[in-house]
């Protein structure tokens, strides 16, 4: 039997870019939430200040909670089914070289490899492109690869 990485053709870049956005709007509010409560938890912590003054945070200390929370959200969906939200909504699916269910290594080092791609003005991305098997730096950093799945047959509902 051959791997379901060989069976399976790898997404369009625009099929992808839906994803990404998709998944963006989800980890935003997520995001958010961390930062409002890792502030709380300083506030708590630090101790309340006079009411006339406001409590503010140190912006590398939230720049690392907001970075820590979006690996968060990307390994966990990627460690639990190979799939985030957005990813689930167009048929995407994270795989590793072998077609199984990537590991915690594996998803962590896509995220960080993710990061490279993005900070060299988008090349590791714009890269499944050129590459024949259409993979994104960080795809061959991690170990992993995107799959697009089938379109699920519609069931026909039978009248009485």
């Amino acid at each position: 039997m051959r791997p379901m990485t060989e069976q399976l053709p790898p997404p369009f870049l625009l099929r992808r870019l839906a994803a990404m956005i998709y998944d963006t709007l989800l980890v935003l509010p997520i995001i958010m939430a961390s930062v409002a409560v890792f502030m709380g938890v300083r506030t708590l912590l630090v101790g309340s200040p006079a009411a006339d003054t406001v409590v503010q945070l140190d912006a590398n200390l939230v720049r690392l909670v907001a970075l820590s929370t979006l690996i968060g959200f990307f390994c966990w969906f990627w460690i639990k089914n190979g799939q985030t939200l957005g990813m689930q909504a167009w048929r995407i699916k994270l795989v590793n070289f072998k077609g199984e269910q990537p590991t915690a290594r594996q998803s962590l080092l896509r995220c960080l490899g993710a990061l490279l791609s993005a900070a060299c003005l988008g090349l590791g991305y714009l890269w499944c492109l050129v590459d024949r098997n259409g993979r994104y730096w960080h795809d061959y950093i991690s170990g992993t690869e995107l799959m697009l799945l089938p379109k699920r047959e519609k069931t026909k509902k039978t009248s009485d």
